[in-house]
């Protein structure tokens, strides 16, 4: 068939025309900027494409933009001393709060979502607590502060969980996501050693050699913690090929040597306490015998807790370099500076529990009201006057002394309930794939909030990101993966069924 040369030239001068089109805006492009740079000393006009093609993915593909958020979360910048004394980490934050508009939009404008998502007891309980978080907004001593807590909070859950679970339903992303984070997070680890080895891997260096990327050694230790439980998982993944296993040892060897590294005492104790819950299972142990054991130790620490304390503080072994030392400093009470701060701020907490009990002193508030109900005798080194040094390093005690009895307790809830069914879906998973996936996030969890024990971030993305999406992971794998192959999942669409 002959071809019409007419046309022919036709679509030739079309694509022509475009050519010489995309070349001029290139040019103009390339000359604002030189003019912005030399005459104005002015450079963020270079990541304008960058910017448009991350607006573009929040319009054709969601999915991509909460990738990205993982993969950017360990590289982060916390930017400090916003208006109020309140920081946001760049670019993660915006990114998030971006997600959390367009959810919203969404759902008022399509009125739909998966209601087997939203009606699970994980969802139920992150309903309360957001409720709760509401409420006590209203009765804060500092209201703007616990409102910008507030929609931190709904930033980091929404994005991170809510939209999260829909994109986990295609078990690809999971492994993206974790994987993403994982890439990010070798980026960090490579900073900080190198950062480490120019203080002879000192003791005292360990605390900030990954800053600004990580504020301290202890956030970055949880983050190393969840992330090791959850690449270890990839060893025993089946069908996996030689070369990605062999990838998956060494990140598993990277992320070990990060966590000694890192002297993050709660980080260890944290995945010590994961493969306990681990033998646990693997052997089949009863929830009751375990409940039991848990019971006996707290009567036995009630009963003879003078002795204890006693004992205690004949420990005088500070933090230190060396493994053993390291250790047995973890139940320093009577010189180690870290372990007594933390005690000085659980002080702090109770006493303001004891003051407002029932609604607390509002959400995101500890860090500006705790200085006062410091004692003298219980300061440290660490501690200042005006008690502007941070949180009440306890995901339990800081949410007793901000939100009340009910804070804490929607907080225990809120991880008994993970526990519950992420192992009851573990059990309930016919494939071993969804048996993975599903023990490595909730041991992961778990890793978090027993580091949560001695710690609390997740008013930050580093965690916050990682911990909701852990969560997401569970409600899959328990709505749509245990009972069918993992492959299904990939055909599921993203509406109500």
């Amino acid at each position: 068939m002959i071809k019409n040369p007419k046309l022919q030239l036709h679509d030739g001068l079309n694509e022509r025309t475009k050519i010489a089109w995309l070349y001029l805006a290139a040019a103009v492009f390339l000359a604002v900027n030189l003019y912005l740079v030399v005459q104005k000393d002015i450079y963020f006009v270079f990541a304008l494409p960058l910017v448009l093609g991350v607006l573009l993915l929040y319009v054709f593909s969601i999915d991509k933009v909460v990738l990205l958020i993982s993969f950017l979360t360990p590289l982060s910048l916390n930017i400090e001393d916003i208006e109020v004394g309140l920081g946001i980490s760049l670019p993660v934050e915006p990114m998030l709060f971006g997600v959390l508009i367009l959810f919203f939009t969404k759902l008022i404008y399509e009125r739909q979502y998966d209601l087997k998502i939203a009606s699970h007891p994980i969802a139920l309980v992150i309903y309360i607590m957001l409720f709760w978080m509401i409420i006590t907004t209203f009765t804060s001593e500092l209201p703007l502060v616990s409102i910008k807590y507030l929609i931190s909070r709904l930033w980091f859950v929404v994005p991170s969980f809510f939209v999260a679970a829909i994109i986990f339903k295609k078990i690809k992303n999971i492994h993206w996501f974790i994987w993403l984070y994982n890439i990010g997070l070798i980026i960090v680890i490579g900073y900080t050693i190198i950062n480490h080895a120019r203080y002879g891997f000192s003791d005292n260096a360990a605390h900030w050699v990954m800053s600004p990327l990580y504020n301290d050694h202890t956030a970055y230790g949880a983050a190393l913690a969840m992330f090791l439980i959850l690449t270890t998982g990839y060893l025993f993944y089946p069908g996996l090929s030689k070369t990605k296993r062999f990838w998956v040892v060494c990140m598993i060897v990277l992320l070990s040597v990060a966590t000694l590294l890192s002297l993050s005492r709660a980080a260890w104790i944290s995945i010590v306490a994961s493969i306990m819950v681990f033998a646990a299972v693997k052997f089949h142990i009863k929830f009751k015998w375990i409940l039991g054991v848990f019971i006996l130790f707290i009567t036995i620490i009630l009963t003879f807790q003078h002795e204890i304390v006693d004992s205690l503080e004949k420990n005088k072994q500070d933090s230190s370099t060396d493994f053993i030392e390291h250790v047995q400093s973890i139940y320093n009470i009577s010189s180690d500076a870290s372990n007594l701060e933390r005690i000085n701020r659980w002080q702090a907490a109770i006493r303001l529990f004891n003051e407002r009990p029932a609604t607390g002193w509002g959400p995101g508030t500890y860090q500006f009201v705790y200085g006062p109900y410091q004692r003298s005798k219980e300061k440290t080194i660490i501690s200042t006057n005006a008690g502007d040094m941070g949180n009440a390093h306890s995901e339990y005690i800081g949410p007793l002394a901000e939100m009340g009895l009910p804070g804490m307790l929607i907080v225990f809830l809120l991880v008994g309930v993970m526990i519950y069914y992420g192992l009851k879906t573990h059990k309930k998973a016919k494939t071993r794939e969804a048996k993975i996936i599903t023990m490595t996030a909730t041991l992961a969890l778990i890793s978090y909030f027993v580091h949560g024990f001695l710690n609390n971030f997740l008013d930050t993305d580093k965690l916050s990101v990682p911990v909701w999406a852990c969560m997401a992971i569970i409600v899959v794998m328990d709505v749509y993966g245990a009972d069918r192959e993992l492959d299904e999942l990939t055909s599921l669409t993203f509406k109500s069924e």
